[in-house]
């Protein structure tokens, strides 16, 4: 992906690397939770973070390498692009688009919605409209689920932030509601309103292509990180077994289609995965 490093820090990214956050489990153990949500049909990896609020931490010194400090400088340019694409995408619907803040961590964190650890993955909290991310985490896309490159790393940012966009919109509080009214299907759901976050991680990709920004291999880096935290992939690695049922996320072959489909039209109106008939 064309970008500068060090051209620009970003006013919405938040450093906690070295804040002391709560219990530690290490990035080593990044799909642990997923892989217990999906064998037991439980969401395991919200269910830590619907109790408590933000405590202030403690810095504590650590080591940065410089491949650290330019993958710093890559986060910060890829989340003001990605809301600068969404502050565009507000304007002809007359609503602001407020920007979310992105915080980065590591090992664990106090959010707004409770301890997040690093065995989560990155996740979006409605609660203080924050995104959190541990940088161990793309390590792990690259290492475990061999899907490296700096777009799959943006492809990640971009769907969080597409979290951001569903709670602005108010989708995200109606699927809680959903949920609450119809059990059975809360996982039905949460697999919907990821799709969405992909798909509108798609519209953010699509504007990187028109700003030609892209650069060769860029799409096929976020289409291989898109299919390697697909549900059912998982689950087979995990276990050997695939049950839908107990899907949070959707199949490889979902996610990827639904991030291809906000790619290629560009549109919210492209992106209704609640629709009756999607995903």
């Amino acid at each position: 992906m064309r970008w500068t490093p060090g051209a620009k820090r970003s006013g919405n990214l938040q450093d906690l690397r070295g804040v002391s956050g709560g219990a530690k489990l290490g990035v080593g153990g990044t799909v642990i939770l997923l892989v217990l949500s999906l064998v037991f049909g439980k969401d395991l990896l919200n269910s830590g973070l619907g109790q408590g609020v933000a405590i202030p931490g403690t810095q504590a010194e650590r080591p940065s390498s410089p491949e650290e400090e330019r993958l710093v400088d890559f986060v910060h340019f890829v989340l003001d692009d990605v809301q600068g694409v969404w502050t565009q995408e507000f304007r002809p619907t007359g609503q602001a688009y407020p920007e979310a803040t992105l915080a980065v961590f590591t090992d664990s964190v106090r959010s707004g919605c409770g301890t997040g650890e690093a065995a989560m993955g990155p996740f979006y909290c409605p609660a203080d409209q924050k995104a959190y991310i541990d940088l161990g985490f793309y390590r792990e896309l690259k290492a475990r689920f061999g899907a490296p490159g700096d777009f799959a790393q943006a492809y990640v940012i971009a769907h969080e932030i597409g979290h951001h966009v569903q709670n602005v919109l108010g989708i995200e509080r109606r699927m809680r509601q959903q949920q609450r009214a119809n059990p059975r299907e809360q996982n039905a759901l949460s697999v919907r309103m990821e799709l969405q976050a992909d798909c509108f991680a798609g519209i953010w990709a699509n504007s990187t292509a028109k700003r030609d920004l892209l650069e060769t291999g860029d799409v096929e880096e976020a289409l291989q990180a898109a299919s390697a935290i697909g549900d059912d992939r998982l689950q087979k690695s995990a276990t050997g077994k695939v049950n839908p049922e107990t899907w949070t996320h959707g199949s490889s072959a979902q996610r990827v289609a639904w991030f291809k489909r906000g790619m290629q039209g560009g549109r919210m109106e492209d992106c209704d995965t609640f629709a009756e008939g999607s995903p």
